[in-house]
């Protein structure tokens, strides 16, 4: 009998044991914070950025190459000292969405000769600086799609007599160095069965003097360019040509860096950004 009690007392036992051991499921444990990365805002929109754009968050500043010598596009204030214009907004709202912040940038001044070397030598990401996109330059760069389409144009003394680009045959006409513009003209005086002579300088302030003082009939850039330059004294002709598409250029081996704010180009035309920064500085 005694035996039999102890035998029944240990099944109660064991039966209250595994009842305890089996009356709850095991939860799975939630993942550390470190486990999961947050998506970085910005052109492509994923967690895991390529090597080249990781560099730059890396390294916490975006560096850009910028114009510095036309209004509305990028421009040093004479008063604060500081560079502003739509491309240096492009690039701000950039460094916003890759670093979270808009001032995490540095701007380098370069002109048409200068931009493709800073590029060429890592001295800067990117060049954000009225920089047309040709067939040609395509095979130096990789460019975004267009943020800015312009026309070639021409800047004139009001009493030059000058109304028409035909009026322009025999003349001589200041261009940039290194720029498109003057195979354009080439072309377009070709074209209308016309000569024309030209004159070469390393910035727009130095053409826009070089008419001042009569020394070239007319300056030719992009017309939106043009418009910082006009005075009472000067008008820009009502014709223009050949259209100017403006582009982010990257390094030609930067495949992945390219990809990235080409995508980022496209979101600020689709959520509004772009179109308000047009209208910021007049140029929509």
């Amino acid at each position: 009998m005694k035996k039999m009690t102890s035998i029944l007392l240990a099944l109660v036992l064991l039966f209250a044991l595994v009842a305890c051991g089996g009356g709850g499921s095991k939860q799975p444990s939630s993942p550390s914070p470190s486990a999961s990365a947050p998506a970085q805002s910005g052109g492509n929109g994923g967690s895991q950025l390529p090597a080249q754009v990781q560099a730059i968050v890396d390294r916490g500043v975006l560096r850009v190459g910028v114009k510095v010598d036309v209004p509305n596009f990028g421009y040093q204030n004479p008063d604060t000292g500081e560079v502003e214009g739509l491309e240096i907004d492009i690039a701000k709202e950039l460094a916003k969405r890759l670093l979270g912040d808009e001032n995490k940038i540095t701007t380098t001044g370069v002109t048409a000769q200068t931009r493709g070397p800073l590029l060429d030598n890592n001295e800067v990401d990117m060049i954000i600086a009225t920089f047309t996109i040709t067939e040609e330059r395509k095979k130096s760069y990789n460019f975004t799609e267009p943020y800015y389409t312009d026309a070639i144009g021409f800047l004139v003394k009001k009493d030059s007599g000058i109304q028409t680009i035909k009026d322009l045959d025999g003349k001589t006409i200041g261009v940039a160095q290194s720029a498109t513009t003057k195979d354009a003209i080439i072309e377009k005086a070709q074209e209308l069965g016309i000569t024309v002579n030209f004159s070469e300088y390393a910035s727009y302030p130095e053409i826009n003097a070089a008419l001042a003082s009569g020394r070239v009939d007319a300056f030719s850039v992009d017309k939106s360019i043009l418009l910082g330059y006009v005075n009472e004294s000067t008008m820009i002709l009502e014709e223009g040509f050949k259209p100017q598409e403006y582009g982010i250029a990257t390094k030609f081996d930067n495949k992945d860096l390219a990809e990235y704010v080409n995508n980022f180009i496209v979101e600020i035309k689709n959520d509004g950004t772009l179109d308000a920064l047009l209208e910021k500085w007049h140029l929509k």
